[in-house]
């Protein structure tokens, strides 16, 4: 079987073709899908990657959530089809309601690059099940608005549901609330996540190849299903 993976492109986007370089790696076919184009071209999974879609005017994402699309991939989502959204992919998630919160100015007002180490909280996801529950890797993370907000009874609830997907470790980089760093939804098929996994795919590049099992997990999970 051949699992193939939609990466969107809306303008703006610059880690398109690193998201389809490591979905390859993972042993999958990437597709790489039109921000107006409503086909998904029989795709399995979609990835919407980071950037600055519509160069972040509004709110990061608020305007790439009206993108033809974004009408398919919602509905898609609603109906079990995996997406990963990251970084600026995580913020048209929220702004799209498929993701509670929303992704706020980091607290140092400051764009923010670094190796950033997290601890996988639910290896349960389409996502994250190549991982173990706890496991501690390291990715790049870079963002200027990353910093992940919502309600207390909305951040009591994530965690009480255990959809907080991964977390911050020795230092939280932009004031996201309770060191979160991805969430997902109650049925698990769609991740948010701040830093960036693609970068972190190849022995000779990056900080490592520990962002992989994201990619390897959503193979696996369609594979097997």
């Amino acid at each position: 079987m051949t699992v193939r993976v939609g990466v969107v492109t809306f303008p703006g986007s610059l880690d398109d073709r690193d998201a389809q370089r490591a979905v390859r790696l993972a042993g999958a076919e990437p597709v790489a899908l039109w921000h107006r184009d409503q086909d998904l071209h029989q795709v399995d999974a979609v990835i919407l990657p980071g950037g600055f879609s519509y160069g972040d005017y509004l709110r990061c994402g608020a305007i790439s959530r009206f993108s033809p699309v974004m009408e398919t991939i919602i509905a898609q989502a609603n109906e079990g089809m995996p997406v990963l959204g990251i970084c600026n992919g995580f913020q048209v998630l929220c702004e799209s309601h498929l993701l509670p919160g929303a992704l706020t100015r980091n607290d140092s007002l400051h764009f923010g690059c670094r190796d950033q180490r997290l601890r996988i909280e639910n290896a349960a996801t389409a996502w994250t099940s190549d991982y173990a529950q706890g496991q501690e890797i390291t990715v790049p993370l870079k963002n200027g608005e990353g910093r992940f907000v919502a309600a207390e009874h909305t951040l009591d609830a994530l965690e009480a549901e255990g959809r907080v997907v991964a977390r911050y470790l020795d230092v939280n980089p932009n004031g996201s609330y309770r060191d979160i760093a991805g969430i997902t939804n109650a049925a698990g098929n769609v991740v948010g996540l701040m830093p960036h996994p693609e970068h972190a795919v190849e022995p000779l590049t990056g900080p490592g190849t520990e962002g992989l099992g994201f990619f390897t997990s959503i193979l696996k999970k369609l594979v097997d299903a």
